[in-house]
């Protein structure tokens, strides 16, 4: 069988691109819906879409500024790739103070077209891939040092949007899920993983941090979906806590390598767990 293509517009921490593989057999055989409210990059979905060809998609995600930019990917990708192009100029004419500028924006004064295509082009030009904001929600991440960054990705969007046709897309917390799904749903979740060592973790996506707490309600939405008959996978890291949070459920170690990450000692290979509840 030719193998998925999984087409992405965003460098995102925790991406889950290469995982597939070692995904496959861990996914439902057989399922009506499909959710998933920490969607990321979009990987995990693309290849969902693909392969499982579901009756309904939901992805969501507490990140304004993500789900704008698939909202603009699925309904105006022409322009999109327009504006991308014309910041890919801008930059290459003078990256750094080009860069700059554009950061300083204030994507909400923006109209959705442009504050996606900022979105994008900070992200395909910052440090490291990383996504990053501070306390106020604004992005603070430092320009990366790439000569000619791969900015436009025309051919990537437009499969992309081709795929987001017949997708809901929303902004909106993990644990509304509950007034969603139904029986036979199936829910991925992709949270921002509980740290290996405290202080490494990297949960800055926006400006509400998810901590101990947040998990702990992942948890129970996990257990109460299940109860209500829907099919639930997490990928989450391989501690302590989360083996005792999940303590009733499958889990199963799976080797990832991570290249976006604050500190380098948190790249390369590692351990994650993938739970589930079937």
């Amino acid at each position: 069988m030719k193998d998925i293509e999984i087409p992405r517009f965003v460098k995102w921490a925790g991406g889950k691109q290469q995982l597939m593989k070692q995904f496959e057999p861990f996914f439902p055989k057989k399922f009506k819906r499909y959710f998933e409210p920490f969607v990321g990059s979009g990987a995990v979905a693309f290849y969902i879409i693909q392969k499982f060809h579901p009756t309904e998609v939901f992805l969501s995600d507490t990140n304004e500024e993500l789900i704008n930019a698939f909202h603009v990917v699925k309904t105006d990708v022409e322009k999109l790739i327009i504006l991308l192009k014309k910041h890919k100029s801008e930059h290459l004419a003078d990256s750094k103070t080009y860069y700059y500028r554009i950061r300083k924006q204030n994507p909400a004064e923006l109209p959705a077209l442009e504050r996606a295509a900022r979105f994008i082009y900070l992200n395909r030009t910052c440090f490291n891939g990383l996504y990053r904001v501070n306390a106020k929600g604004q992005f603070n991440v430092p320009i990366g040092s790439y000569k000619n960054p791969d900015i436009v990705q025309d051919d990537k969007l437009r499969k992309i949007s081709k795929l987001l046709q017949n997708v809901t897309l929303q902004v909106m917390p993990f644990e509304k899920i509950l007034d969603l799904a139904k029986d036979g749903d199936f829910i991925y979740f992709d949270p921002p993983y509980y740290p290996l060592k405290k202080g490494n973790n990297f949960t800055t996506y926006t400006k509400d941090n998810f901590l101990e707490k947040e998990h702990m309600l992942l948890a129970e939405v996990f257990k109460k979906l299940s109860q209500k008959g829907c099919l639930c996978m997490e990928s989450n890291s391989d501690t302590t806590f989360i083996h005792e949070l999940y303590s009733d459920f499958n889990r199963r170690v799976v080797r990832a390598r991570r290249m976006i990450n604050c500190d380098a000692s948190g790249r390369g290979e590692v351990n994650e767990l993938v739970i589930t509840n079937y």
